[in-house]
């Protein structure tokens, strides 16, 4: 919704409180940490302009504060209605406009990049996530199911250039082994310090919207309780669901309509640093006992999806060594202990494994798993793949890994 042509020198605009800026040889740049507004590079004086636009000053004091800072410049009233209109239309205002980029029916994709806008090329690049060098190849119409049932599918959030074929083992098993027609998303949650959130926005790719079952969620809000709602922004930039979502379009859209319920999770650093068991915690004690009542009154058959990386190592995290050598084939092993803790399918001895090394390495995957774990209290795991991601300057180092959970 575009500002007027001019606007009333009492009108008082307000940036988003959560911008950041930088100053440069040009002036300075301003960012979303978010990412969901775009950046905008500012001049000297455009900068002490948008700098006054928090909610406080209107047009007119900002007029006379930039004519006294400059000795005598005046700004137009037009000059700054077309300011606001382009920082309007970059989601950097407090504005309707914002307010319906992030409160509307549908979330508009924000990996676009990470796949192709174009849905042909997009397709054939997810088919290469399971036919490339190492792939398990496309899941088939029919397949046997010697494990039993599915409950669960623990999944990477990488990139897909990086994360690759570790997608096509999970996806197939996940395509292959269940008829579910509603996947509960469990994903690790990047942007928020909330421990649980909730959207009731549907999800949009280039292939189309996938519909958020919102009776499924008011199930879990009712047993939940008030506070999933209470971060609007938290699945507007997040990549962790909407990697998830593209591939179960491109892969169930010839098959069977399906629904999604997509929850974010926070951290459970305060259940390591108190060596406590994250179940004993009340919220996550109410959200293990809301997701089985929601699926239980469900009619139709559920598949939890877990979204969520193993170890961040390297400069990049915050680590003072570069991420090589030696320390990258003892954080293999360690990865390789944790993983064996999720074939037995034991939430407690997952945990223990990840909260006795402090989780310095950082597994973002932890409280996703952890609460499907709990949730679904499988019989058995098996892990279908494993990766170590290494930049080749030492600087990151991410591992991830695809397994499956059977009742």
């Amino acid at each position: 919704m575009p500002p007027p042509a001019s606007l009333d020198p009492s009108h008082r605009p307000r940036l988003r409180p959560t911008l950041g800026a930088e100053a440069n040889d040009d002036g300075a740049i301003v960012f979303d940490p978010l990412r969901i507004g775009q950046s905008m590079q500012l001049t000297p004086i455009g900068f002490e302009i948008v700098r006054r636009f928090n909610g406080s000053h209107t047009l007119a004091e900002v007029q006379s504060a930039i004519e006294q800072l400059t000795g005598g410049q005046v700004v137009s009233l037009d000059a700054l209605s077309k300011l606001i209109g382009t920082l309007d239309e970059a989601l950097l205002l407090e504005s309707p406009r914002f307010a319906d980029r992030i409160g509307g029916p549908i979330r508009k994709p924000m990996c676009i990049g990470c796949y192709d806008a174009d849905p042909n090329a997009m397709r054939s690049q997810l088919r290469k996530l399971f036919t490339a060098s190492g792939g398990p190849g496309m899941p088939e119409a029919t397949a046997a199911r010697p494990h039993g049932k599915l409950r669960a599918a623990l999944l990477p959030h990488m990139d897909y250039g990086r994360g690759n074929v570790t997608y096509g083992w999970g996806f197939k098993e996940l395509v292959e082994q269940t008829d579910a027609a509603v996947f509960v998303i469990l994903a690790t949650s990047h942007y928020s310090t909330n421990r649980y959130t909730l959207t009731r926005q549907h999800f949009e790719s280039p292939l189309g919207v996938v519909e958020t079952d919102r009776s499924y969620i008011d199930r879990i809000e009712a047993e939940y309780g008030p506070g999933l709602f209470d971060d609007p922004l938290a699945h507007i930039p997040e990549h962790s669901i909407e990697l998830e979502v593209v591939l179960l379009q491109f892969l169930l859209e010839k098959r069977r309509p399906f629904k999604i319920v997509p929850l974010l999770c926070g951290s459970l650093r305060d259940c390591i640093g108190e060596k406590s068991r994250p179940s004993d915690q009340q919220d996550i004690a109410k959200m293990i006992a809301a997701l089985k009542a929601a699926e239980a009154a469900c009619s139709e058959e559920v598949c939890y999806l877990i979204s969520g990386d193993l170890a961040h190592i390297g400069p990049k995290f915050g680590d003072e060594q570069r991420a090589e050598g030696s320390w990258l084939e003892a954080s293999r092993k360690q990865d390789e202990t944790i993983l064996a803790e999720l074939t037995r399918a034991d939430s407690a001895s997952y945990f223990n494994a990840i909260a006795a090394e402090g989780d310095e390495r950082r597994l973002c995957g932890l409280p996703p798993t952890y609460l499907a774990l709990e949730t679904i209290r499988p019989r058995a795991g098996r892990v279908l793949h494993y990766q170590q991601f290494i930049d080749p300057t030492g600087h990151e180092s991410v591992s991830f890994a695809a397994a499956a959970f059977y009742e």
